[in-house]
């Protein structure tokens, strides 16, 4: 191991940050942590025509999000002159020529002299690895001496700022042999390597968009907590000595070791990922979460009409993330329309029966003074007539009627939320539909 660990995270910004290039930057983060070393964040911007600032913004921006921070930035776009530098250095000591070729438009590229042989190296994941070269020949490494391609300029970089080990997509396997060649061109020495698995839907095809993968930014803008997304993805290919699975992000950089990730691809269920936003939502106090959900939610649950935190009191147990209240909560700031076939329990029972019911419990209700009004005094006085009547004959047409949803919390807490004065009307209100 060397004096002083050094990793970095090189992404193109050529499209939005997405679970699988976090997971890579996560990854080089925990392990520069564990080891009292630096990690360092650089855009490899080499490709002009795909390159957009649009896509940097949202990777510094996600990463932010996440609190994956980094010591070091730098932008290749920026280090034109030195990668120019190496150019001439390679091809004055004849590691590489300038090619004169028939490509599109274009009359010259520089290529590397392929001594050709083989290499080997030592993956820090999958162990010895060895390539032949013979098949890669003498591959393009610029198209002139003022655009470099990503082979040159990653390995510059990576010589340049120190960088010991290098923890990147197992895609990138087949650069390993071309990135060799030129460090030892240039006297660089070699990094460590280390290939992550690739994440994987659940028909163990590559992640993608069709298994309900999205960019990081979505995830955000839905109200997932950065806390559980992180933890969800250090788990997917690596997991602790022990069985805890909620780990804050100086813990998961406590237990993290290289030799413990997995050598498969790592399926990716989203399942998991609401599970684990679940879990951190419900260790937020009332008033944490009043904080963390307003960007998200409608102004009117802000009016003062309903006590929020009742609404979200409910809402902590039942949501995936922040912006799902809108959803499932969106009857108390107005009731939705329903067709009255929803008032029937499984779908059975007649107009009439239903009717009388609501009626009976729109009597119940009616007696009781406003101050008493609760979710306490209400079960206390409905329940002993939806025995004897049958509690899903009762129940359901009574929690429809206050919600309009076949899925909602009890009427109990409906009514709790709503006040006396609004549960009359709503209850009214489905008599009359009926």
């Amino acid at each position: 191991m060397p004096k002083e660990i050094k990793t970095r995270y090189a992404p193109s910004p050529t499209g939005p940050l997405h679970l699988g290039a976090v997971r890579t930057a996560l990854f080089n983060y925990l392990f520069a942590k564990k080891n009292n070393g630096q990690f360092i964040l650089r855009i490899e911007d080499t490709d002009k025509e795909r390159s957009k600032k649009e896509y940097e913004d949202d990777i510094v921006n996600g990463l932010k999000w996440l609190k994956i921070d980094w010591a070091e930035f730098s932008r290749q776009s920026d280090r034109l002159d030195v990668y120019k530098k190496y150019l001439q250095k390679l091809v004055d000591e004849g590691h590489a020529f300038v090619s004169k070729e028939e490509e599109g438009a274009r009359k010259e590229v520089i290529r590397f002299e392929n001594p050709g042989g083989g290499v080997v190296f030592q993956d820090l994941i999958r162990g010895r690895v060895e390539m032949d070269l013979s098949d890669l020949g003498n591959f393009v490494i610029a198209k002139d001496f003022n655009e470099p391609l990503y082979h040159l300029a990653v390995v510059v970089d990576d010589f340049e700022a120190g960088i010991t080990h290098v923890i990147r997509g197992e895609d990138h396997i087949s650069n390993t042999p071309r990135q060799i060649l030129i460090q030892r061109a240039i006297g660089a020495p070699l990094p460590a390597y280390a290939h992550l698995p690739l994440l994987l839907g659940k028909d163990r095809s590559k992640l993608s968009k069709r298994h309900g993968a999205e960019s990081v930014s979505s995830y955000k803008e839905k109200g997932y907590i950065a806390e559980a997304v992180i933890n969800f993805i250090a788990l997917l290919g690596w997991h602790p000595v022990d069985e805890r699975e909620i780990l804050s992000i100086d813990e998961l950089a406590d237990l993290f070791s290289i030799e413990r990730v997995q050598k498969g691809g790592a399926i990716c269920d989203f399942e998991k990922l609401n599970w684990f936003n679940r879990e951190y939502i419900k260790r937020l106090s009332i008033d944490e979460l009043a904080a963390m959900v307003k960007e998200y939610i409608s102004s009117d649950y802000y009016s003062g009409k309903y006590d929020l935190n009742k609404i979200l009191s409910l809402a902590r147990e039942r949501m995936n993330n922040f912006s799902e209240i809108n959803d499932q909560f969106d009857f108390v700031i107005r009731l939705p329309s329903f067709e009255k076939d929803l008032l029937k329990w499984k779908g059975k029972g007649g107009f009439e029966e239903i009717k009388k019911r609501l009626g009976e419990v729109l009597e119940i209700m009616s007696e009781i003074d406003k101050k008493e009004f609760s979710k306490e005094t209400m079960e206390r006085l409905i329940m002993p007539y939806a025995q004897r009547e049958g509690r899903g004959e009762v129940l359901w047409p009574l929690r429809v009627a206050l919600s309009g949803k076949a899925a909602s919390p009890s009427p109990f807490e409906i009514m709790d939320i709503l006040g006396k004065e609004e549960t009359l009307l709503r209850i009214q209100k489905a008599i009359e539909i009926l």
